[in-house]
């Protein structure tokens, strides 16, 4: 058997689909910091419900059926069981301290608290859009930043208070504010395996965006058929590989369009597209426009972070 692929399954039976929030027996949720890459960053999806800022670094996320790139300061509240990682753009052997502060809480925590606390059950709304995940930017991310880093400094009523701001602030985000990421209805793998391969193969891809990726390569990376990775695929992230390798290469070239100046044939190579006719075509029935409209101004103006369909399987 071949060495890559030896290595590929053993890898798969390394990692859990499922991540295992452990509970605090004298606080309320879960904060952590946490470095990339770490053990805990990686394709996933638990109970809990998580408040997630990235502070260092960039590269892409995947929300469910979202893809598209994150910055620093990038601040999402990811619903119960929606599936969920962020990759870094680092070399081989490069670690970045501290890029994610996270605070996870149980929907149970909130059920029970509105028992006693019938206020809270002005939260409900917020659960419900989170289940599609939720990116908050402007004064809203701003505030419930400060608030998520004040949670990890803080214990006892002074931590609460910090807790129940911060739910209150992404509650109360006016709509200009922030926006669902995900397809209704993304539903997590059912089996340990999917997310494991899954994870696996995202990985590849987002290293080889500029060169050769197919199905047939990635299925022999993790050790499976062509169909048995399509399925496990689709199942695991909602839309299929070849979709999402679009979708991937056309975020990179929009970025590219936006942030630099590099010739678009230059921007079409960089994207993983050798045929400048192909990647227009694609690149228009993706966006509407073309990549030369899109730079001339029909796209979001430089240093915006991000257009609102950036990466999104239609609902």
């Amino acid at each position: 058997m071949n060495t890559h692929v030896e290595r590929a399954r053993r890898l798969v039976g390394q990692t859990a689909a499922r991540e295992i929030i452990p509970a605090v027996p004298d606080q309320t949720g879960r904060w952590l910091m946490h470095g990339y890459p770490d053990p805990v960053a990686r394709w996933n999806h638990h109970p809990e419900l998580e408040v997630h800022l990235l502070q260092h670094g960039s590269g892409w996320y995947i929300v469910g059926d979202r893809i598209g790139r994150y910055s620093p300061g990038q601040l999402v509240l990811v619903g119960s069981h929606l599936p969920h990682n962020w990759i870094s753009d680092i070399e081989p052997g490069v670690h970045i301290a501290d890029r994610d502060v996270v605070f996870q809480f149980h929907p149970q925590w909130v059920k029970d608290a509105q028992s006693l606390l019938p206020e809270l059950a002005a939260l409900e709304p917020l659960l419900s859009r989170a289940t599609r995940g939720i990116e908050y930017s402007g004064a809203s991310a701003q505030r419930g930043t400060a608030e998520l880093m004040a949670i990890g400094g803080s214990t006892g009523m002074a931590r609460l208070q910090h807790i129940t701001t911060l739910l209150r602030t992404l509650a109360e985000a006016p709509a200009d504010e922030y926006r669902l990421l995900a397809s209704p209805g993304i539903v997590p793998p059912s089996d340990h395996q999917a997310s494991r391969i899954v994870d696996l193969a995202m990985r590849e891809v987002l290293t080889n965006l500029n060169g050769t990726v197919s199905l047939s390569s990635i299925a022999a990376r993790v050790g499976m058929s062509q169909s048995g990775f399509s399925r496990y695929f689709t199942r695991a992230t909602g839309q299929s590989f070849s979709d999402t390798l679009r979708k991937l290469r056309l975020a990179k070239a929009r970025q590219m369009l936006a942030f630099t100046d590099d010739p678009i044939t230059k921007i079409a190579r960089s994207s993983g597209y050798n045929n400048l006719s192909n990647f227009n075509r694609q690149f228009r029935a993706e966006h509407g426009v073309t990549p030369t409209e899109y730079r001339d101004g029909a796209g979001p103006s430089r240093g915006e972070r991000g257009d609102p369909d950036e990466g999104r399987t239609a609902a």
